[in-house]
């Protein structure tokens, strides 16, 4: 498959391509590590994060979330920048290892709390909390027991997920269960790019299953405790094509896809894992795997896309390379952000109808898109021209989609700020608002303007 031929004019958007429903809800994201700092105040206990960025050689700089945006003591004024913008909701994580410092056992009433003064800060600026409840910060604790290898884990998961439904659940709009399961998976168990680094097939499978498996439970623990909160997860799907028109890289293409997307959305959607993955990995799933495909397979009443990029990818030649046996192309000559991915809108709109396709879907929101530019505070102002282009391209891509028939309900912009940018550190900014890490003073980007604009001229 080949980008669509018609692709979204790259300069002209205007505000009738950009019109969405009253209803449309948008929004800013954010991620508890990458934000909130305050790793040992008030009983947090130590995620693999923690130990990861503490590991020499892992993350850019050495940089750490130790401090990160000092969200935790700044929570109410950078609520007051998400109202600035006009936005509909928030879309933040909870720190699992906050309220449980070691994954399960006692409760921590001090994260506990934290989290009610976010929320209800939310409910106080007329912002919609839409909390996720694993964004990569495994405790510690459960890790050094086998993590997501370890069925306990995906116990304990249940019980921490019952206990944010019964707390919070009187007032949230919507719980995510997962963030992007591939990275917490395949990117950091398999490529060892993210916490815990490790690079071992067996041990990835196993972390798959493990956190489809939590996922499951974690539904119907939340259900159990409350029933009218939409529950949903978010999936980091790839929009892949091959590099040449070669057999060889179709194939590959293909693979990747199978692997990258289906090991997601089949055990979720369709009950099974892909029949193409049984036949090359079977043997090296987790035994009795097929016993919890019931109960991995909940009813959802939404989905969430992140997007940035296509994927382009070429033969690793089977034969003598494990399956998928895929490798990353990048073409030469084409417009990138600063950290290196590709643009092109019109690869978004291609995997939304393709997913919507291939799958019955429950109604999707974008719940991450956005771009890295690391552009410089001069004279008070963040001219970030690109990253608004970026952001109108792709609401313009999602418009499309909805237009021939696909269910999406909201957009989130990744990231309401520039924060601790995983194995990059600090050297990529995301944020529609620039924050200075020596003195955390927050500027309005040029981007973070036109957004709180676009807000305004909904309700015109």
């Amino acid at each position: 498959m080949t980008p669509s031929s018609d692709p979204i004019d790259q300069n002209a958007e205007t505000s009738e391509s950009l019109r969405f429903s009253p209803n449309f809800v948008f929004g800013v994201a954010t991620a508890a590590y990458q934000i909130e700092g305050a790793v040992t105040t008030d009983g947090r206990g130590a995620s693999i994060w923690d130990t990861f960025s503490h590991t020499p050689g892992k993350v850019k700089n050495g940089d750490t979330g130790d401090n990160a945006c000092d969200h935790y003591h700044r929570w109410a004024s950078d609520l007051d920048l998400v109202q600035s913008l006009g936005v509909d909701a928030y879309r933040f994580s909870i720190a699992w290892p906050r309220l449980y410092p070691s994954g399960k056992g006692a409760l921590n009433p001090k994260g506990l709390a934290f989290y009610d003064r976010l929320i209800d800060g939310c409910l106080e600026r007329g912002i919609r909390a839409f909390p996720t409840l694993y964004h990569w910060d495994l405790p510690q604790a459960l890790a050094d027991k086998g993590g997501w290898t370890d069925r306990g884990t995906a116990e304990a998961f249940a019980e921490y997920s019952a206990t944010v439904m019964d707390h919070y659940g009187d007032r949230i709009d919507a719980v995510t269960t997962f963030n992007e399961p591939w990275c917490s998976s395949i990117l950091s168990h398999l490529h060892g790019v993210h916490a815990p680094g490790k690079k071992n097939l067996d041990t990835t499978l196993a972390v798959v299953h493990g956190q489809h498996l939590a996922h499951g439970l974690s539904v119907q623990a939340m259900r159990a405790s409350r029933d009218t909160v939409p529950l949903g997860i978010v999936l980091n799907a790839q929009s892949v094509y091959p590099a040449t028109d070669r057999d060889e890289d179709l194939a590959a293409a293909q693979r990747h896809e199978t692997f990258n997307n289906a090991l997601f959305f089949d055990p979720l959607f369709n009950a099974q894992y892909p029949q193409a993955v049984v036949d090359a990995l079977g043997d090296r799933l987790p035994s009795g795997w097929q016993d919890d495909m019931s109960t991995i397979h909940q009813p959802l009443d939404y989905w969430g896309l992140n997007y940035y990029c296509p994927h382009y990818v070429t033969d690793a030649d089977l034969s003598s390379n494990a399956y998928p046996a895929s490798k990353a192309f990048e073409r030469p000559s084409v417009p990138r952000t600063d950290i290196g991915w590709e643009i092109d809108a019109s690869t978004m709109t291609d995997l939304l109808l393709k997913l919507s396709d291939q799958y019955t879907l429950p109604p999707c929101y974008i719940t991450e898109n956005g771009a890295a530019y690391n552009h410089d505070v001069v004279q008070g102002r963040i001219a970030d021209a690109p990253r608004t282009e970026y952001m109108q391209q792709h609401l313009a891509a999602v418009a499309k989609a909805i237009n021939q028939g696909v269910d999406i309900r909201g957009y989130f912009a990744w990231s309401l700020m520039d924060n601790f940018e995983w194995a990059e550190g600090y050297d990529m900014r995301f944020g529609l608002v620039h924050v200075d890490y020596a003195t955390q003073t927050r500027t309005l980007k040029d981007s973070a303007l036109w957004y709180q604009a676009l807000m305004q001229s909904r309700s015109q």
